[in-house]
């Protein structure tokens, strides 16, 4: 029985994933050595949920993301990530009037690449949820 219950909740889970519109646009100009670009589109479209879409519908609106920085000589692995939303012109790019911005940072001493580019989708989610609980109430 708990199996099945697991089983349903996964399906439900699922199904309730959030997902961006096709037409959506989605810029990210972050350092490929912490994250690519297919990644970082990923962690915006699953962190995003359906309400903001609705509220903030893809043929007005537009989202970009950037994550810099890397690991020091010292060996501290150091990550800014910044995430916005922000109105599209009449030719569908990407205004730069920030709607809503959010910036996370975060430092991670003796950190391998593995760990310093894990860091870099935790800051960009961090970020994403920022903007998004500012634009959206729980």
């Amino acid at each position: 029985m708990t199996k099945m219950l697991a089983i349903v909740a996964l399906l439900a889970a699922g199904t309730a994933c959030a997902q961006a519109p096709k037409n959506a646009l989605i810029i990210d100009h972050s350092a490929e050595r912490l994250i690519d670009a297919k990644s970082a589109r990923a962690v915006l479209v699953e962190t995003i949920p359906a309400r903001v879409w609705k509220i903030y519908p893809a043929t007005k609106w537009g989202w970009a993301s950037q994550v810099g920085g890397g690991i020091t000589g010292n060996g501290t692995c150091v990550v800014t990530a910044r995430a916005l939303i922000a109105p599209l012109s009449a030719s569908k790019k990407l205004l730069f009037r920030p709607e809503k911005m959010a910036t996370t940072f975060d430092a991670i001493p003796n950190a391998t690449a593995e760990q310093c580019k894990q860091l870099a989708k935790d800051k960009l989610r961090e970020a994403v949820e920022g903007v998004v609980s500012s634009l959206v109430k729980a």
